[in-house]
């Protein structure tokens, strides 16, 4: 194959033309997809959670910890670099591929180097074959990171929604069948691994590039400058993000550890469920707006408008309802989780708001003040962490949530908005008015919690208390002008959606 059939994988220009169309798709078909995902993903969740133990989770969590800080070092901010840069060509990213299949074989025998070490740190052998399964999982996740980014340069989100789907179902099924036949821990370790390697098959099938052999002097300097600056931003998230993970495991137990790890993986799983998509929609579509000020600026509030209508009410009907829905979810047995889960809600309801700045320092190249903000926000972070610690997992979610609100989120938006196109005071602007909404619906809620109470059925308090937060923010968002300026933004999206598709599906029949 000649070299411009292969640098046809890497060219955008064709994207310009339908830009915001493309944008708006994608999201709806990522969004649309993360709905399944959430529903799929909660059904897995209450499953395991009856097939599995709370030590069975947290002995993973103490690995997860290894896992989740070696495998930035593969990445190593190379993928976002290939999707954003402007101008690519196929021995460029051939080289990539290979410093990630690099980097991936020697973390993977580091990580299983690592086992023993871990099994003396929290005096648990079990810790070995585990990292041994997520040793092997690295090095298969090395073969996806470039076709990944090749699939969301290119804004093919549909292929990758597909392949991604796929995988979970696949995996969920291969975890359901080994819990059944009493694998414990190894139905999760399991799970990642024929996740990955679903993964992986699927998007070499969809993504046509194959790479050839690594370069020298062909100009990824930069590249690895960029990526080495996102890398360091993302060590610091890293620590201040597990060292409550770790410091619990170590100090409290496997228990405690993995009370606290499900409440936190419940909490952020829907929030997750529409950052991460929305992510891939918007770095491409912001890095092909970088050198328009006025529409970078105007294209990431609409992104951000949209973030906080679904997040912040959610994350309040789940700070209301807290011991609710871990008894629904969880049962019985996970009852000490509802009130970790409460007050790692008072985070959850900025954390979507404050996860879209590092979008806004990686597509206008400023990586290097996303490594500063990284040294700033973890450090805070820690502090809060340690200082919790002695009242156990419940004393480290409320010292990191009051932390993570009332410190670490001022500060980010004045550092973020001090350059660039997007101010500070835009931050405030875009999410004051769900803000509000949000305040009214938890005073409510709680007011109303007594004689929700009193109804037999956790179902149907959950399903009164989602209609009362419904109810209320779409009162005060009425009530507010930038709150009806907002939903008519999310109507006229939705409207150009249906009518979008109406286009596309009508030559077809």
């Amino acid at each position: 194959m000649s070299l411009d059939d292969q640098n046809r994988h890497f060219r955008t220009d064709h994207l310009q033309a339908d830009l915001g169309g493309r944008s708006a798709r994608g999201g709806m078909v990522t969004l649309s997809a993360q709905v399944f995902k959430f529903v799929f993903s909660t059904v897995a969740t209450i499953v395991l959670a009856r097939l599995l133990t709370p030590e069975d989770y947290g002995l993973i969590g103490m690995v997860a910890i290894l896992i989740n800080f070696v495998g930035m070092f593969q990445y190593l901010g190379l993928s976002t670099a290939t999707v954003k840069w402007a101008e690519l060509n196929h021995r460029q990213v051939s080289t990539l591929f290979w410093i990630n299949m690099g980097l991936s074989a020697a973390i993977m025998l580091i990580t299983i180097a690592s086992g023993p070490l871990l099994a003396w740190f929290y005096k648990e052998p079990r810790l070995i074959g585990i990292t041994i399964g997520y040793g092997i999982t690295i090095l298969l996740t090395g073969l996806a990171i470039q076709h990944e980014a090749i699939l969301t340069r290119q804004m093919r989100f549909t292929a990758i929604v597909v392949v991604e789907v796929v995988a979970l179902l696949i995996g969920f099924v291969a975890a359901v069948v080994a819990a059944w036949y009493g694998a414990g821990y190894w139905a999760l370790v399991l799970n990642q691994m024929v996740m990955t390697i679903t993964l992986v098959i699927g998007v070499w099938v969809v993504c046509r590039w194959r790479p050839g052999w690594p370069a020298r002097g062909i100009g990824i300097r930069s590249m690895l400058s960029y990526g080495g600056n996102l890398t360091g931003f993302n060590i610091m998230t890293f620590f201040s993000r597990n060292l409550d993970n770790a410091l619990i495991g170590k100090f409290w137990g496997p228990y405690q550890l993995g009370i606290y790890s499900r409440a936190y993986q419940m909490l952020l799983m829907p929030m997750q469920q529409i950052n991460a998509p929305l992510a891939a929609v918007a770095i491409p579509a912001l890095s092909r707006l970088a050198d328009s000020p006025e529409r970078y600026r105007a294209a990431y509030l609409k992104i951000l408008e949209k973030v906080v209508l679904v997040t912040m009410p959610l994350a309040a009907l789940m700070i209301a309802t807290s011991d609710w829905m871990v008894l629904l979810l969880l049962g019985p047995q996970w009852r000490g989780t509802g009130r970790i889960f409460m007050l790692l809600g008072i985070a959850a309801m900025i954390q979507p708001v404050t996860k879209t700045a590092w979008w806004l320092f990686s597509t206008q190249g400023r990586t290097r003040e996303l490594f500063h903000w990284g040294l700033m926000g973890g450090a805070i972070a820690i502090v809060s962490i340690v200082a919790g610690l002695p009242w156990g997992a419940t004393g480290v979610a409320a010292s990191y949530a009051v932390a993570d609100l009332c410190i670490a989120t001022p500060l980010l938006f004045w550092y973020v908005g001090r350059r660039g196109p997007v101010r500070t005071s835009d931050f405030y602007r875009t999410i004051a008015p769900v803000s509000a909404a949000c305040v009214c619906s938890l005073a409510i809620l709680f007011l109303c919690r007594p004689w929700l109470t009193a109804v037999p059925s956790l179902v149907a308090r959950l399903s009164i208390a989602f209609g009362i937060t419904v109810g209320v923010s779409l009162l005060v968002l009425s009530a507010l002008p930038a709150g009806r300026l907002a939903m008519l933004s999310l109507k006229e999206t939705l409207l150009l959606l249906l009518k979008r598709n109406r286009t596309i599906a009508e030559p077809a029949k």
